[in-house]
């Protein structure tokens, strides 16, 4: 099998098409042998498992999935990579590629007809510019999921791993950190893509967790808290979270809400913890309901 974890097999496959990456999908296409080794590794994928790739390109992870797993379900979103797929794939009897956006697809129905209703393990290399609602519908499909390990933007890889206090610590690293706990995995060089991105990037691995991080009354309520106290993170919380009219309070409500947690009363959402946020939403709805 001629792997296309290379830059010569993978101009190749290219050329024989006449491709090249697409700007609208953001895509680039994984050069190094060592990477997707890696991805692989880190993801623990064995002959059980069944894996949702999302993006596969012309197959460079792909085939490297199908040597370790038991099934391989592939979402490609370019129609004119379907029969490159087909091409490059064509020696795997347990691939399956879907010809879908992956933000449109029902996930929860992929898992129930390719893997009966048993936990899969998400793989991808996304494209940047749609790195969080790809991530986001993940968590929030309803779709058993055991771990996702995604190449993202080294950025955006930072964001999802740090902790309060950080300057890189923001909504997204909540979002994760309530469904999953964050890994980084490895960072990986422009040089390792065909085109070759303009900024790094990393592999992070998601592990999810059986039930949320956290226990809060409303998680909608919450999420749209913290989206709030990030949206102009130099402003105190009792700022912004009053200037929203959706959440429903004053900035006496915020202040003493953060009093009675013993934080400061100017303090900015980001030095609270996940924790934080959840008793803040508690607090929060609470007071709403005794003054309607």
């Amino acid at each position: 099998m001629a792997y296309l974890g290379n830059s010569a097999r993978t101009k190749e496959v290219l050329a024989k098409y006449g491709m090249s990456a697409k700007k609208k999908f953001g895509q680039n296409f994984l050069i190094d042998s060592n990477v997707l080794d890696g991805i692989v590794s880190a993801a623990n994928i064995t002959d059980n498992d069944c894996v949702l790739e999302i993006g596969p390109g012309i197959g460079s992870l792909t085939q490297y999935l199908a040597e370790a797993a038991g099934r391989v379900v592939a979402v490609e979103i370019d129609k004119t990579l379907i029969p490159v797929l087909a091409d490059t794939l064509s020696e795997y009897t347990n691939v399956t590629v879907i010809n879908e956006d992956v933000l449109k697809v029902d996930i929860a129905e992929i898992v129930k007809e390719y893997n009966d209703n048993k936990p899969i393990k998400v793989v991808a290399n996304l494209p940047y510019y749609i790195t969080t609602p790809i991530i986001m519908k993940l968590f929030e499909g309803g779709a058993p999921i055991e771990s996702i390990t995604v190449m993202v933007q080294k950025e955006v890889a930072d964001r999802m791993v740090m902790g309060p206090g950080n300057k890189d610590y923001g909504s997204l690293s909540l979002a994760v950190g309530y469904y999953a706990e964050a890994e980084a995995v490895m960072d990986v060089p422009p040089s390792s893509f065909i085109p070759q991105p303009g900024v790094g990037s990393a592999v992070v691995k998601l592990n999810r967790f059986s039930e949320p991080a956290v226990k809060v009354n409303d998680e909608k309520y919450m999420f749209e808290i913290i989206r709030t106290s990030f949206n102009q993170r130099r402003k105190t919380l009792s700022n912004s979270l009053s200037n929203n009219p959706s959440l429903r309070v004053s900035r006496q409500q915020v202040q003493d809400a953060l009093v009675k947690m013993g934080i400061d009363e100017k303090a900015r959402g980001e030095i609270l913890s996940l924790e934080q946020f959840a008793r803040l939403s508690d607090i929060l709805q609470s007071s709403n309901a005794m003054i309607n």
